[in-house]
C-alpha cells in the first residue's frame, strides 16, 4: 500500500510546528524520571558513555530499570498502585472508575465486525493454550483484563493470505459497567493485511489486545480510541514479531475521559521492523496517556517510533512515554523515536519521556528526540500575508501537523474521517488569542 507524498502546503505546515518546538524553553514540558525500585536517581549527564547505559531527557534515570519490571499473567505480581511508581506516576488514579479492583463483569461491548474474504473471527473459551502464548501483561490493569475476560475473541488471518480490503473491527460501549476483554490477532507467516480496531460510545473498558505477526508477514495496525467523553479506557497492545515480520501500526486517541494505551513490541528473530506512530488530541479535563516499550533483544532489528498531539482548553492533559531497550544479544538494531506536542490554549500540560537504555555498543544507530510549543508567529503571519485569516491559518498548522500520521493508515475511509474528527475538535478552541506558551526541545542521539 502506497503512501500519498506531501504536498507543498503541507510541508510549511509541518515546517511551522518544527520552527515553533525549538523556540526557547518555558512550556510546560515535563520530562523528569523517579528514582527506580531501591535505587537512587542518577543524572543521565553522568553516565559512564552515552548510548551505553540508561539514558533519557531531562533529570534522572534509573539504571538498567526497564528491561527489570515483571511481567506475568497473574494478578497478585501487581499490587495495587500508590501513584508513586513509575508506571503510574502520570495517571489519575481516582479517575479508573474501578478498574483496578479485581471484581468479574459480565458486562461485554457490542461487536460488528467486516471481515475480507479468507480472514475468520472465533472465540475461544478460558484455559484454551493460546491465551498463556501471548505476550505478558505488564501492569495491573492488563492483567485484570486476561484473568477476567472469560476467555478470548480471536482474529485469524491464514499463512499466506493478502486481502486486499481492511479487516474492520468495531467495538462499542453502551453503559458504564465495567467491560474486561482480549483481543488476538494472529496473523500467519507471509500474510499481507490491515486491520483497524475502532472503539465508540461509552464504558469503563480495560482490554488486552495481543498482536502476533508470523515470520515474514506484514500487519499495518490501525487502532481508534473515538469515546464519549464519559470513558475510560485502558488497553494493552502486545505485540509480537517473528522473524523478518513487519508491523506499520497507528494509534489515535480523540475521545474518552480517561484514555491509558500501553504499547509494547518483542521480536522473536532476526529481521523485524517496527514502526509505531500515534495522533492524540486532548480537549479540557481531558486525560490522554500513551506508553510504548519497545525490547530489542534480537539481532539486525529496526524500530522507529512518531507520536504527534494536540491540546487546548483548561485542564487538558497528555502524556507520551517512549521506551526503548537495546539488549546485550540485539546487535546492528537501528532504533529512533520522536514525540512532538502542539499545546494551543493556556491551562494544558503535555509530559514527555523518551527513554533509550543501550546494552551494546554494535548498533547501526539511536537516538530519541522530545518537543513540546505554541504556534509559531511568524510562519502564522505568512499565511496571514497570503490572505489567509488567522483562525483558518491555525487550522492550517495543525491539520498540517497531524496529515503526515493519519496519511499513513492507509484506509483512505478511515483517514477522511479522523481528519474531519480532528477539525471537529479545533472548531471548539481556535480563537486568535492563542497561547503564551513558548516551546522547547530536547534531542539526544546514540
Amino acid at each position: 500500500m502506497t503512501e500519498t507524498p506531501l504536498d507543498s502546503d503541507q510541508l510549511r505546515q509541518e515546517h511551522a510546528v518544527d520552527h515553533a518546538a525549538a523556540a526557547p524553553a518555558t512550556a510546560t514540558l515535563d520530562t523528569s524520571l523517579s528514582p527506580g525500585p531501591g535505587g537512587d536517581a542518577v543524572p543521565a549527564r553522568d553516565a559512564a558513555q552515552h548510548g551505553l547505559a540508561a539514558h533519557g531527557h531531562g533529570g534522572a534515570v534509573p539504571a538498567k530499570d526497564r528491561g527489570e519490571r515483571p511481567a506475568s499473567f497473574d494478578v497478585a505480581d501487581f499490587p495495587v498502585p500508590s501513584g508513586r511508581e513509575e508506571d503510574w506516576r502520570f495517571t489519575p488514579l481516582d479517575r479508573l472508575g474501578g478498574l483496578l479492583d479485581d471484581e468479574p463483569s459480565d458486562a461485554h461491548l457490542e461487536w460488528t465486525t467486516d471481515l475480507p474474504a479468507g480472514v475468520e473471527v472465533v472465540t475461544i473459551p478460558a484455559g484454551d493454550p493460546l491465551l498463556r502464548s501471548v505476550p505478558k501483561p505488564l501492569d495491573r490493569l492488563a492483567a485484570l483484563a486476561l484473568a477476567n475476560s472469560d476467555g478470548a475473541v480471536v482474529v485469524r488471518v491464514p499463512r499466506g493470505a493478502t486481502p486486499s480490503e481492511p479487516v474492520l473491527l468495531h467495538l462499542h460501549g453502551t453503559g458504564k459497567e465495567i467491560v474486561r476483554g482480549h483481543v488476538i490477532l494472529d496473523v500467519g507467516s507471509q500474510a499481507d493485511v490491515t486491520v483497524v480496531l475502532e472503539h465508540t460510545g461509552t464504558t469503563r473498558y480495560t482490554a488486552g489486545v495481543s498482536v502476533l505477526v508470523g515470520d515474514a508477514a506484514n500487519l499495518r495496525l490501525v487502532g481508534i480510541q473515538d469515546w464519549e467523553r464519559d470513558a475510560v479506557h485502558a488497553q494493552h497492545v502486545g505485540i509480537r514479531l517473528g522473524r523478518d515480520a513487519s508491523l506499520r501500526s497507528t494509534q489515535v486517541t480523540l475521545g474518552g475521559d480517561l484514555v491509558r494505551v500501553v504499547e509494547t513490541v518483542e521480536y522473536t528473530g532476526t529481521g523485524g521492523d517496527a514502526e509505531l506512530a500515534g495522533i492524540y488530541f486532548a480537549d479540557a479535563g481531558q486525560h490522554l496517556e500513551h506508553r510504548l516499550f519497545i525490547d530489542h533483544s534480537e539481532p539486525h532489528c529496526r524500530s522507529n517510533v512518531a507520536y504527534k498531539g494536540a491540546l487546548q482548553g483548561d485542564g487538558a492533559r497528555t502524556v507520551w512515554i517512549g521506551d526503548v531497550l537495546i539488549r546485550s544479544g540485539a546487535e546492528q538494531t537501528d532504533t529512533y523515536e520522536l514525540n512532538r506536542n502542539l499545546v494551543l490554549t493556556d491551562g494544558a500540560r503535555a509530559d514527555s519521556v523518551p527513554n533509550l537504555e543501550i546494552e551494546t555498543g554494535e548498533i547501526v544507530g539511536a537516538g530519541h528526540a522530545s518537543a513540546t510549543g505554541r504556534f509559531d508567529d511568524e510562519q502564522l503571519f505568512y499565511l496571514q500575508a497570503r490572505g489567509i485569516p488567522e483562525a483558518e491559518a491555525r487550522r492550517l498548522v495543525v491539520r498540517g501537523f497531524f496529515a503526515e500520521i493519519v496519511q499513513r493508515i492507509g484506509v483512505p475511509s478511515v483517514a477522511d474521517r479522523l481528519m474531519a474528527s480532528i477539525e471537529a475538535e479545533l472548531e471548539q478552541t481556535m480563537s486568535p488569542e492563542g497561547t503564551d506558551l513558548l516551546g522547547t526541545e530536547a534531542k539526544d542521539e546514540a
